[in-house]
């Protein structure tokens, strides 16, 4: 018995086929600081394109020396500009598919309603016994926490209280679990929607500390694959950008 597939049918079959078998996965290292809105994008992009992004997150340091020493990734976004632009340099990265893909903003903030003044006075008074920053060194949200503490000459005064964690993600544990009172995180992992719906913050003004560009690369052992390629376009989008935007950075 013969069984007759109509055309229109087997013209969408044929399609499909096609499109899976088109489907790349890249793998993405991503900045901490990144991990809500990169979360959300990547469902995107793989739903809009077919393409998967497999996410590995951590301190801006740390991935590029991971990558510094052969490790798989095809795309970094990084939570600054200088990564980026050292892979470039030193020949493990393309050049010309560097990019900005957001501009971070630095926030003090506590769990707790109403403890965080919204002109962060709070930093120059007593009654509180630690401020959690992430380490200067491998992080540049940590760095411009610093340079925060620095233009408001409270660095001395605050620094045995410090607490660093090696990364964003792990200094916003330490405010959010109350092993710190407070602590300058990322916009991003307390703002959703536009808004901060819990807690008390005061948003970093910019002039405070340099500016946290986040630049992405596409790394060599990604030239080639339409994965990395069409993440990076994806990020440029629009449907992208409105969400990175929800997230509290600018461009």
């Amino acid at each position: 018995m013969t069984c007759l597939i109509p055309l229109r049918v087997a013209l969408s079959l044929v399609t499909g086929l096609a499109g899976a078998a088109q489907a790349d996965t890249v793998a993405v290292a991503v900045a901490s600081n990144f991990t809500a809105p990169m979360q959300k994008i990547a469902a995107a992009f793989a739903k809009d394109t077919g393409h998967q992004a497999q996410l590995s997150f951590g301190a801006s340091g740390k991935l590029y020396a991971q990558i510094s020493h052969g490790a798989p990734f095809g795309v970094l976004l990084s939570g600054d500009d200088k990564a980026p632009a050292k892979i470039a340099a030193e020949g493990k990265g393309d050049a010309s598919s560097r990019f900005t893909y957001a501009q971070g903003q630095l926030v003090l903030w506590s769990p707790q309603a109403g403890y965080v003044d919204p002109q962060g006075h709070i930093l120059k008074k007593s009654g509180w016994t630690h401020l959690a920053i992430a380490n200067p060194k491998l992080a540049p949200y940590g760095t411009a926490a610093e340079q925060t503490l620095a233009t408001l000459g409270v660095l001395a005064q605050v620094r045995p209280k410090l607490v660093q964690g090696e990364n964003i993600g792990q200094t916003y544990q330490f405010v959010a679990t109350g092993n710190a009172q407070l602590g300058f995180v990322a916009l991003s992992q307390v703002m959703a929607n536009g808004q901060i719906p819990s807690g008390s913050a005061w948003v970093v003004p910019a002039a405070m500390h340099a500016p946290i560009r986040q630049d992405a690369i596409v790394l060599n052992s990604a030239k080639d694959n339409p994965a990395a390629r069409a993440l990076v376009q994806y990020l440029q989008s629009d449907k992208a950008r409105s969400i990175i935007a929800g997230y509290g950075y600018s461009f």
